[in-house]
């Protein structure tokens, strides 16, 4: 399918949060897939994700994550400038406020003749986190998480609510996640506490793992790995296919 890029503003309880909002042109209404992006916002890389997975069938919406604490429109560049400031916004912004922007955009979807009301979740690196927060929303049927940050490790603000891992029974849709096994950000320890914490509480998951580095499926820089971003990408249809169609 062809797809159409357009751009909304949704209120939200901590200020206006613009969406980049990228859905087939063909007539009807598809299922949604809310996509988190890395601390660096809405990137090239995330547009051009979000722009193929569209052209699979699905609305794709991209909030800006960091919407409180940037100017409406703000991007970080993939440097040490950009990583620091977008690491000071993932350590500020407290996991009740990305809640918060989950429920905007679910609420928005609910009003769309071209959604069909079927939602899921889709993130990579702090929206791989994003992606599973969000699929503790009781409309979300399923997430795709990769390399998700700080789960394990639950160093991102909670706010008044758990952190993410201690409420992982909560959710009622599939979740897949996928690693890459040389990555710094999430050890192999991390990794087996939150397969623990998965079966403990008999969630309804799978799990990947590839020799590759973070960010392995961003397509810019040295870690891309393009055969594996082919691999995943096939996971990821196929999780929404099978469970929102």
């Amino acid at each position: 399918m062809t797809v159409t890029q357009s751009s909304i503003d949704l209120t939200t309880s901590t200020g206006t949060m613009r969406c980049s909002v990228v859905r087939p042109t063909n007539d009807g209404a598809f299922p949604s897939v809310i996509f988190y992006s890395e601390i660096f916002q809405i990137t090239e890389p995330i547009a051009r994700t979000a722009s193929y997975l569209a052209g699979h069938g699905y609305v794709v919406i991209v909030p800006e994550v960091f919407h409180e604490l940037n100017e409406i429109g703000t991007i970080l560049a993939y440097d040490d400038v950009g990583k620091d400031k977008g690491n000071d916004d993932k350590f500020t912004k407290p996991l009740t406020s990305h809640d918060s922007d989950t429920a905007a955009i679910v609420d928005w979807v609910d009003t769309q003749a071209f959604c069909n009301g079927r939602i899921g979740s889709f993130g990579v690196c702090l929206g791989g986190h994003l992606a599973c927060r969000a699929a503790l929303h009781p409309r979300v049927q399923a997430a795709a998480c990769l390399y998700a940050t700080d789960i394990h490790s639950s160093t991102m603000p909670a706010g008044t609510k758990p952190q993410t891992i201690e409420i992982l029974e909560n959710i009622s849709g599939e979740i897949m996640f996928i690693w890459g096994r040389q990555d710094p950000h999430v050890s192999l320890k991390g990794r087996k506490l939150l397969y623990s914490t998965l079966n403990e509480v008999n969630a309804n998951y799978t799990w990947h793992e590839f020799n590759a580095q973070h960010a392995f499926m961003r397509d810019e820089g040295d870690r891309y790995d393009p055969e594996l971003a082919t691999i995943c990408h096939r996971l990821t249809v196929d999780l929404f296919h099978r469970s929102l169609r």
